[in-house]
């Protein structure tokens, strides 16, 4: 790495990518069905990052997103806070994993043409803290895609026990009896 922006670039790029690892080899049910008890779904969660992303880095620096017709408008949230959280009936999880892709390559052209020290305004910030810079941006969506990152690990790992940082480095012991592990924890958890 040369320069502070391909570094942001990268640790923005390997949080979108966590999230589309934890989606890979499932079924449509298994990335629909909500996992919590808020309904978090691993499909829920591409969405919501994905725009996310768009948002963050379209309208907040004035550029136009060539998917916007595909993205959840601002006014839906209106009647439903929580519409960006899941896949509608007419969505595929295909269809969002392929739209987040998408969404990743307008992001990463955006990050790559606009200095660090471009201004923006958040439209849905209050108006006191609504001006940003993209270095402020950036850093604010990879803590939140690197967050919901953790959270799909954590469904996923519920699902059929896939766990780990990456497809490359999952970052998770393989010599360990995970059963005896957590019974050992479960035991020192009893006790209090």
């Amino acid at each position: 790495m040369t320069s502070d922006k391909e570094a942001l670039l990268l640790y923005l790029r390997a949080a979108r990518e966590a999230v589309l690892w934890k989606t890979e080899g499932l079924s449509e049910r298994d990335l629909r069905l909500p996992r919590t008890p808020t309904g978090t779904s691993l499909i829920g969660i591409v969405k919501h990052c994905l725009n996310i992303e768009a948002g963050y880095f379209g309208p907040t620096f004035g550029r136009r997103v060539p998917m916007a017709d595909e993205l959840v408008p601002f006014s839906a949230y209106e009647s439903d806070p929580q519409v960006d959280w899941y896949a509608t009936e007419s969505e595929t999880a295909a269809g969002l994993i392929d739209l987040y892709r998408r969404v990743g390559d307008y992001v990463d052209a955006t990050v790559e043409e606009l200095p660090l020290d471009s201004r923006g305004r958040v439209p849905w910030w209050p108006p006191d803290r609504g001006e940003v810079t993209l270095h402020r941006i950036i850093l604010h969506v990879i803590e939140d895609v690197a967050r919901h990152a953790g959270h799909a690990d954590i469904l996923r790992e519920e699902i059929d026990g896939a766990a780990g940082m990456n497809v490359r480095n999952s970052n998770v012991p393989g010599d360990i009896d995970w059963p005896a592990y957590v019974a050992r924890l479960t035991a020192i958890a009893e006790r209090y």
